[in-house]
């Protein structure tokens, strides 16, 4: 908040400057002409308060401007790696005309929030692909609820979709008891799932997802791709749908 405020009255300070003479602008100010500058300035800011919203105003408006272009640059950098890792599970149709990526943790409520309107509109849908990237920063029961569904997934889709089914719903708090359990039910051999999820390629796919997430300043979850919008919120069925009718727009405009 502090660094937006003296961005405002930097704003204010270049109205202020402009009162100067030209000829004073070219060089370096006295002291005097300093202090003239400051009383300018804060007379100014007197007289128009309102400047400083305006401004800080403005300045939200360009960071997030700024933000949006970096992302989208980045996102560009990396498309593959986001919609086209072999590595991440896929739900949905994998043959879908439009790709949507989600960063979920399976301890996070507002992810199992969004789960049911992600499967309905999928369902609905018919054409849609789901890119799923576990992002486990809610804790180490995240990591190891993370790392069991990773390993699910190395032994079959079916097998995946049942485990990530079975955490999603799960209400509550996910601790290691009920994950093996839920694991369990799901048709996994627990004791050998027990030393599977320390394996080393479930390690660089977590670290692969986290350093993605860095990247493209995704620190919460869930958060969603959809075309090239990055939403970290948890969507409802209709809200899902205007930005997949919106990310088909923005492809058949760009094609």
């Amino acid at each position: 908040m502090i660094a937006k405020t003296l961005a405002a009255l930097a704003v204010a300070l270049g109205i202020a400057f402009s009162a100067v003479p030209a000829a004073a602008q070219d060089a370096a100010l006295t002291p005097k002409q300093a202090e003239a500058v400051k009383k300018v300035v804060r007379e100014y800011l007197m007289e128009h308060p309102e400047v400083l919203g305006e401004a800080l105003e403005a300045l939200r408006e360009k960071m997030r401007a700024q933000a949006e272009s970096d992302a989208r640059k980045m996102m560009e950098a990396r498309k593959d790696e986001i919609f086209k890792s072999p590595d991440d599970p896929v739900i949905g149709n994998p043959k879908g005309d439009l790709t949507i990526v989600e960063f979920f943790d399976y301890n996070c409520g507002f992810c199992k929030q969004a789960y049911d309107s992600v499967q309905e509109a999928v369902k609905a849908d018919g054409k849609v692909k789901v890119v799923l990237k576990e992002l486990p920063i809610l804790g180490p029961d995240s990591i190891v609820a993370a790392r069991v569904a990773l390993v699910a997934k190395a032994q079959g889709q079916a097998k995946y979709e049942d485990v990530h089914r079975a955490f999603m719903k799960f209400r509550g708090r996910l601790d290691e008891k009920a994950i093996f359990r839920l694991a369990g039910e799901a048709g996994l051999n627990v004791e050998q799932l027990k030393k599977d999820i320390n394996g080393a390629d479930i390690d660089r796919q977590i670290k692969k997802i986290s350093d993605l997430a860095r990247s493209l300043e995704i620190s919460g979850t869930p958060t969603f791709i959809i075309g090239d919008r990055i939403i970290s919120s948890a969507l409802d069925q209709a809200t899902l749908k205007q930005l997949m009718d919106a990310a088909r727009r923005s492809a058949a405009n760009k094609g």
